[in-house]
């Protein structure tokens, strides 16, 4: 199966990435039946939504290789930090540039270094994968100082956390597999 783990801050100093690098990172080790790939949107600007590519021969040039990525996937995690009390524009922007995502899974994570871990971004997450025609995965990651939780490479800090981070994998990897068959 192909996931696609696509972080999706554009801030340079990006805390939520720090969660993004480890899911990878954890998937690839626990999950290797699976191919595990990481969007970093910082490293892919689109404009504002100006059209959909219908297939990836379709996209400009210089996207279609991820284009590809993007329609090859099975099932997608999405981490977005909490703008505003939404999840990141550029993530939505992103997933806006091409077709529904039908049956697909998607794993929402949501973090911030305040206490709520974006509960609010996490819950309009949820709205936006059911407009792509996805299906979210009910266990969503919520992540509440994150900035403590993570290091800058994605290692996990707050050993404590572990088992919420299982428990979201597990979860999500049951429903992608279910919908994959």
């Amino acid at each position: 199966m192909n996931i696609e783990i696509v972080s999706g801050s554009a801030r340079k100093e990006s805390i939520t990435l720090r969660a993004a690098l480890h899911l990878e990172r954890y998937l690839r080790e626990k999950q290797p039946q699976h191919h595990i790939g990481l969007i970093d949107l910082r490293e892919h600007s689109l404009p504002f939504m100006d059209g959909v590519f219908s297939s990836p021969e379709k996209a400009p040039v210089e996207m279609q290789s991820i284009a590809k990525r993007m329609f090859s996937a099975d099932a997608f995690i999405m981490v977005t930090p909490e703008y505003n009390g939404s999840f990141a524009p550029t993530l939505s922007n992103w997933f806006n540039h091409f077709p529904k995502q039908l049956h697909k899974a998607f794993g929402l994570v949501t973090g911030s270094d305040g206490a709520l871990g974006g509960i609010r971004a996490a819950l309009q997450l949820q709205h936006l994968a059911l407009a792509l025609f996805g299906v979210p995965s009910p266990q969503m990651l919520v992540i509440g100082q994150i900035d403590k939780k993570f290091a800058e490479d994605g290692t996990l800090r707050a050993e404590a956390f572990k088992s919420n981070i299982d428990n979201f994998v597990a979860e999500f990897l049951w429903l992608a597999e279910k919908l994959k068959q």
